[in-house]
């Protein structure tokens, strides 16, 4: 007759090395997760205002890099791309920094914007942009200065934050269109301060 172990005097060494190896399994399983699937990013300075507030931590989705219109990404913003003189994209100096902003339109879309009234078009439609709060679209960064509208090139993306008066964004010459491939990932969330927790639009 096979006799059944008795779990009762497995040894206290081997209860130890179980939890051990959970421990180290659950340690390079949160390693994957937060190197290739998720990030957490703490917001810097006002221009996303009234969306995402300084200090704001938000989880970041590192694998969705095709954002929609309306999406809030984080951004590699090392390099520019504006328009050079013969209407091809020229690459500059960027802010180098990693930036969050929101999806404003997409490669092939065409985007006007009026800043003496502060309204911002897509494809000929007047955006209904709520979570702008802080003042309108009136200040130009100087990178499409005279040149609106203009048709966002494939493969790039213009971006505004939200605080559209201090906001460095593809308005300005030291941005421009983002590239698809310097898009960091799509926010998901934002977790602090928790009285705040929950989606983010």
């Amino acid at each position: 007759m096979t006799e059944v172990p008795d779990s009762s005097k497995r040894s206290p060494r081997s209860g130890l090395a179980d939890i051990a190896e959970t421990l180290v399994i659950t340690f390079f399983v949160v390693t994957l997760v937060f190197t290739y699937i998720l990030r957490i990013a703490s917001i810097k300075g006002g221009s996303m205002e009234n969306t995402l507030m300084p200090n704001d931590k938000v989880l970041v989705n590192l694998l969705d890099k095709k954002p929609e219109n309306g999406d809030i990404i984080l951004i590699d913003a090392k390099n520019s791309y504006t328009f050079a003189e013969d209407g091809s994209v020229a690459e500059g100096k960027g802010v180098n920094d990693i930036i969050v902003k929101r999806v404003i339109a997409r490669g092939g879309q065409t985007i006007d914007i009026d800043f003496t009234k502060g309204t911002v078009y897509v494809d000929g439609e007047k955006l209904r942009e709520d979570y702008v709060r802080l003042g309108l679209t009136h200040a130009d960064g100087g990178a499409f200065t005279g040149k609106y509208p203009i048709t966002v090139p494939e493969g790039y993306i213009f971006v505004m934050g939200d605080h559209r008066s201090v906001s460095k964004d593809s308005r300005s010459s030291e941005i421009g269109f983002v590239p698809e491939g310097s898009v960091v990932g799509t926010v998901l969330l934002r977790f602090y301060p928790f009285a705040s927790f929950g989606a983010v639009d």
